[in-house]
């Protein structure tokens, strides 16, 4: 089947019990045999008449699921999730690991930055992008959501402008994530703000 101008769309949802309140999580693909779908959790309380908080967050493994220091993105997600929980939205999480290289490739990149390279080196040394991400299944699932208007949780201009150069996505506000750097991560955060342009 050729899925190449097809949207992501809603495969399942259930209510899901975290630590930071309960949510709807669905599971966004092109079809429902998708092994490994975006995410969308969705705090049931939510205002949709008015702009929506969003939180659009690509999947790092190490960060998110152990809880690695040589970045800030497991903390990124905690803290979306909490202030999701206590003032209402969405947390969209696209399964872009290592800015879209995939988990094996970020890892060699994790191996450059230890011979001295910083995060942007290391991925155009292994032949990459600074940052191959894309936003096209965020946007499908706000439409799909029928969310036109967002508040958006990010320290990342580029996010901003790839959503709001929608013509159906209007970002009113941003809002910004204050983690506390630490001693392994300080270089990496150096280098989203200073080649990034991240407000970290």
């Amino acid at each position: 089947m050729d899925n190449t101008d097809k949207r992501v769309s809603k495969q399942a949802q259930v209510p899901l019990p975290t630590k930071h309140g309960t949510f709807h999580i669905q599971a966004y693909a092109l079809d429902a045999s998708e092994q490994m779908p975006h995410m969308v959790l969705i705090n049931p309380k939510t205002d949709f008449s008015k702009p929506i908080n969003v939180r659009v967050h690509s999947e790092c493994m190490t960060g998110d699921v152990f809880g690695s220091y040589r970045c800030e993105c497991g903390e990124q997600l905690d803290a979306s999730l909490a202030y999701i929980n206590k003032h209402g939205g969405v947390v969209i999480y696209l399964r872009q690991e290592g800015r879209g290289i995939g988990i094996i490739n970020k890892l060699h990149a994790y191996a450059k930055q230890d011979q001295g390279y910083d995060t942007a080196e290391a991925n155009k040394v292994l032949g990459f992008g600074y940052d191959d991400r894309t936003y096209e299944d965020a946007i499908s699932i706000l439409k799909d959501l029928e969310i036109t208007e967002i508040n958006l949780i990010t320290n990342n201009p580029d996010k901003i402008r790839s959503l709001d150069d929608d013509a159906d996505i209007t970002v009113i506000e941003r809002i910004d994530l204050d983690i506390k750097a630490r001693k392994e991560n300080i270089g990496y955060l150096k280098t989203k703000r200073e080649k990034f342009g991240h407000k970290v």
